[in-house]
């Protein structure tokens, strides 16, 4: 028997690592006001790693941002959806979700 688990009342969830690619709703779009709504949204449940940009076409560009979060039922539903409210963005896309502890 896991002590922590009884402590706990239950196994320990893990953490996972998403990988968003964030799409702005235009060019002219401020990507560093985005990519700072991104942290501050981030830090409310989880850890901001990194965030990069990607050129897409015409001078629009995408933010990939990775991020980790508690394994948690429904917390990558609500993390998506705010950030699907970041005033400017257009979409938010998961490329990626690994289990990492």
């Amino acid at each position: 028997m896991n002590v922590q688990n009884v402590v706990s009342g239950g196994p320990k969830m893990g953490n996972v690592m998403l990988t968003y690619k964030i799409m702005p709703e235009g060019t002219d779009t401020d990507l560093d006001r985005i990519k700072e709504e991104i942290k501050e949204i981030v830090e409310e449940d989880g850890k901001f790693k990194s965030s990069n940009e990607e050129n897409v076409a015409f001078g629009l560009k995408a933010i990939i941002v990775k991020i980790v979060i508690p394994d948690e039922g429904g917390i990558i539903d609500e993390m998506e959806e705010k950030l699907e409210n970041i005033e400017g963005v257009q979409s938010v896309k998961s490329e990626d979700i690994t289990l990492i502890d």
